[in-house]
């Protein structure tokens, strides 16, 4: 029983800190009040978890971002006649696709 529940416990310690990286930082009191106020806001169990929350939402933030340079990007750089088949395309699986997204939603 022994050898069990300590394999357990090392094992769930050592997956712990394989996902985690400790670091230590200094914050300004507006910043550290912030992230105590989105710990209970989004109900996390450490400000820890709040501070991580809120970067992977700035990470996802900069992604979209990104994402939205790289549409516009293409947009402006694309020729008339590819400009025109997208149009086409969308004209043709537009409404189709829109009609299966919101009976799937409606399933839902």
């Amino acid at each position: 029983m022994y050898w069990r529940i300590y394999g357990t416990i090392k094992g769930m310690t050592n997956q712990a800190t394989t996902r985690r990286v400790k670091r230590s930082f200094t914050l300004t009191p507006e910043v550290a009040a912030f992230v105590t106020e989105t710990r209970q806001r989004k109900r996390a169990k450490s400000d820890s978890e709040a501070l991580v929350l809120l970067l992977r939402e700035a990470m996802l933030e900069a992604k979209l971002r990104q994402i939205d340079a790289a549409y516009k990007e293409y947009y402006n750089t694309a020729s008339e006649e590819e400009l025109a088949e997208q149009s086409q395309w969308a004209e043709m699986a537009g409404p189709n696709i829109m009609a299966d997204i919101e009976s799937t939603e409606a399933e839902l």
